[in-house]
């Protein structure tokens, strides 16, 4: 079920918001969508990296190259 939501957007928002609508041939609520779900899964990654970090550490495992070379 969708529901309807309103926001408000600065003058300068709107504008930037009816350019990207025109440019890419979509819809304000779909952007809008999109920019949600966006962060949404930018909060839940950080969420769980928040959590496994400590975990993570005590393997040794620091940096990104630390974990390519755990799993090659």
């Amino acid at each position: 079920m969708k529901d309807t939501i309103t926001i408000r957007l600065t003058g300068k928002l709107r504008k930037e918001l009816a350019a990207a609508v025109k440019a890419e041939g979509t819809s304000r609520s779909e952007i809008i969508r999109d920019a949600v779900s966006h962060y949404l899964a930018i909060k839940r990654f950080r969420h769980l990296r928040k959590r496994i970090l400590p975990f993570a550490e005590a393997q040794g495992l620091i940096s990104d190259e630390d974990v390519f070379k755990a799993i090659s």
